[in-house]
């Protein structure tokens, strides 16, 4: 039988049946069993088939026209197994023009499909994830056309959504139906801000469920959905034109986001949904899905990131379609945020109060938001592969950012262990507290300097809490990172200035901006760059645009009001760039004090060491600088040619092997040997392990995340500085990838508090 797809009742005549046939009333079977047939006839088709996803993964056909009335709720498939299984596994639409040939069919005599050829399945998507399969089948043997594709498709997404509302099948019979993950899981990641936390998801962007899925006028929700895609594409092609305050703002970040917002691909696909008669709000959700399905399974990095630019763009026209702009949640006292990945503002618009952990899909331990999470305090955890779709808003959830693993939905023994565990670390922090105005020397007297890191207005609370001694490192970027536009020398001047205000007599040094590589600004020209690790950034930009660098050290002198200033350039690959960044410090001061304006009481300049050109480059760069600090974030990853973005190669070295313990020791005899201050600031720092084999090689300051200070300070308070020194020189010499293992034997037998 020639299939002529909605040809014969249009689909919005097809929805409409559909609902009213629901409103009948009656057992849900019953209803079940209408729907399907109203279906089969529309789309001329010979069979309609609903399977739904148990909780045990199986698929069971719930209705079906066609095929063998006994079948339903007895035919079950595995999960993977047959058309269906596949369907469920490749999340998007299957056809076939003869079934039986393809290599994953499976033959269920009971249910009588022997005479059908022709299959076309699509997935009952919803968030996302699949819960179910749609299916339409005839005798002849072709191949349906792609607007009987699109059209089951819309059914499909409409099904989904009256699933999982419970309008189209009951509670009762609902019961084992896996319309959201239920079992407990643990997923394995990788730890990004330590700590422990229980609480309940809350999703970042969670999936909007239209309050209205059929529209009553088409044209109407036409217009609606014109109005906001032009409003969208207005606020994006203005972000384009440089309207934040930088000229020759074309870069290939945006340009891509205003091609996808532009795609007349996309732009069609939610005209074609809401003519056939879906609200302009269930035609996102119904694109949205169809995208997520299909590139979220892509093991190309660079279509999951498009991904993330269609799922942006989703949310962006749904708040423009409700009128409004991003409104701030409200959150559970005791919060677990969940999401797939998130930029540099996103943390901060949580209440943090109430935000207890943090759980992502994808992101390093080097990403924006591992390193605010830090900063913060909250225990984080990521690199979880499909954590979004296996989590449900509300889901109890465990976030155990010591062995870096999620729990979703833990069993009760699993929730006393963390409990416990929380219990014990709380022990430990009152313990540290009683610990913050002791001054860190080791037993055999020697002092340690424990400064730490900051970036954030928030950062500043936690000084005293701490016990530091100081900031020893301030990122700059920062305050770039979480603005919608260029901050101005008075934006710039005014947090500098809150900075050292906070820090009163204790030393605050300035990273200048470290921009570049994974930090990528959206109103800052970048073009994409083959390895952006070893790219334009840094001090290259720096630079390169002197004006920009010279409008920081200015807005840094102007902060400092006369008070001692601290000034650092990151990633210094030669005695040349520090020369002429050094230069550009020179000409600001003379700026101001010809405007009379007062220089800084003193002036420090430093140099980070984490290019490893300047380790055999020190006897020139030190005499040049007032102070070094050694960034071991990047030193590693450079020393080890292991991009630390990459989770491939992130993890294939340790900083506790014979090569980075050389280099660092190199480092330090250099500056011993002419006097210059030196101190590490990379995540070495703020490990106890870690910190004690920089102790142990003579490094005398450490700067941490906040959060580090109490447990490096009590192991400080537990060494002998002489033995460590002695323990640890025995194994740089080691044929090891790794001598963790002995440091930590160093470290008991020494009875060190790690």
């Amino acid at each position: 039988m020639p299939a002529q797809g909605m040809a014969i009742r249009g689909q919005r005549s097809l929805l409409r049946q559909i609902r009213e046939a629901l409103a009948g009333g009656g057992p849900a079977q019953a209803r079940l069993d209408m729907v399907v047939r109203i279906i089969a006839l529309s789309m001329v088709a010979e069979v309609c088939s609903i399977y739904l996803r148990r909780a045990t993964g199986e698929m069971e056909l719930f209705a079906t026209e066609g095929l063998e009335p006994g079948a339903v709720h007895v035919t079950r498939m595995k999960p993977g197994e047959g058309l269906v299984g596949e369907i469920m596994r490749l999340g998007r639409p299957l056809n076939l023009a003869d079934a039986p040939e393809h290599p994953a069919f499976s033959y269920r005599p009971e249910t009588g499909e022997d005479p059908y050829h022709a299959f076309l399945g699509v997935p009952l998507l919803r968030g996302g994830r699949a819960i179910g399969v749609l299916v339409v089948q005839n005798r002849t043997a072709r191949v349906y056309t792609e607007d009987e594709v699109e059209d089951l498709q819309i059914i499909a997404m409409v099904l989904a959504e009256m699933v999982a509302s419970g309008e189209l099948i009951g509670v009762e019979e609902m019961n084992g139906v896996e319309l959201a993950p239920r079992r407990p899981d643990r997923l394995k990641g990788s730890r990004f801000a330590e700590g422990l936390a229980y609480g309940v998801a809350v999703l970042h962007e969670p999936p909007v469920a239209p309050s209205q899925l059929l529209s009553e006028d088409a044209a109407a929700e036409e217009i609606r959905l014109k109005g906001a895609i032009e409003a969208l594409q207005a606020q994006i092609d203005e972000m384009l034109e440089g309207q934040h305050g930088l000229v020759d703002a074309s870069y290939e970040v945006l340009e891509t986001y205003r091609m996808f917002a532009h795609d007349r691909g996309w732009n069609r696909s939610l005209e074609d949904a809401v003519r056939n008669g879906l609200t302009a709000e269930a035609a996102v959700e119904r694109v949205r899905s169809e995208h997520r399905a299909r590139l979220g399974q892509a093991r190309d990095p660079y279509l999951r990131e498009r991904l993330h630019d269609l799922e942006d763009l989703n949310d962006r026209l749904l708040r423009h379609l409700a009128g409004d702009g991003h409104v701030a949640r409200d959150l559970p006292e005791n919060a677990i945020l969940i999401a797939r990945n998130l930029g540099p503002a996103d943390l901060l618009e949580y209440d943090r109060t109430r935000l207890r952990g943090l759980l992502l899909e994808e992101g390093s331990s080097a990403s924006h938001a591992a390193i605010v999470a830090r900063a913060l305090d909250i225990p984080c955890v990521g690199r979880l592969p499909g954590l979004r779709d296996r989590v449900s808003e509300g889901d109890p959830v465990i976030v155990d950012a010591e062995t870096g693993e999620a729990y979703l939905r833990p069993r009760t023994d699993v929730v006393k262990a963390i409990q416990a565990r929380i219990d014990v670390r709380r022990q430990r922090q009152a313990a540290f507290a009683k610990l913050r105005e002791t001054p860190a020397f080791t037993r055999d007297g020697v002092k340690i300097t424990l400064l730490m890191n900051a970036g954030l207005d928030v950062d500043l609370e936690s000084m005293a809490d701490a016990g530091a001694e100081g900031i020893g490192l301030f990122r700059t970027e920062f305050q770039f990172m979480v603005s919608e536009e260029m901050p101005r020398f008075n934006a710039q001047a005014a947090l500098y200035g809150r900075v050292m205000d906070a820090a009163g007599d204790k030393p605050v040094t300035f990273r200048t901006l470290d921009l570049g590589g994974d930090k990528v600004l959206p109103y800052l020209e970048a073009e994409r760059e083959d390895n952006p690790a070893l790219g334009w950034r840094a001090i290259r930009m720096g630079l390169d645009r002197p004006a920009l660098l010279r409008l920081q050290l200015r807005a840094l002198i102007a902060a400092a009001k006369g008070r001692a200033l601290r000034i650092m350039f990151p990633l210094v690959a030669s005695c040349d760039e520090f020369r002429a960044a050094r230069a550009l410090v020179d000409t600001e001061v003379a700026w101001a004090l010809r405007r009379g304006r007062p220089a800084p009481s003193r002036l420090d300049v430093g140099a980070m060491i984490e290019a490893p050109s300047v380790i055999w480059h020190l006897d020139a760069l030190l005499p040049m600088t007032d102070f070094v600090s050694v960034g071991t974030n990047d030193l590693m990853q450079y020393l080890f040619a292991a991009d630390r973005g990459n989770p491939r190669v992130a993890d294939r070295y340790d900083p506790l092997s014979p090569p980075a313990l050389r280099a660092l020791e190199t480092i330090q005899r250099a500056c011993a040997e002419t006097g210059t201050p030196v101190s590490v600031c990379g995540e070495m720092a703020g490990r106890p392990l870690e910190a004690f084999t920089l102790v142990a090689l003579g490094f005398e300051r450490l700067s941490m995340p906040p959060a580090g200070i109490g447990p490096v300070k009590q192991m400080v308070l537990s060494c002998d500085r002489e033995a460590a020194r002695r323990g640890v020189s025995a194994l740089l010499k080691s044929g090891a990838g790794s001598v963790r293992n002995e440091i930590e034997t160093l470290a008991r037998k020494l009875y060190l508090a790690v």
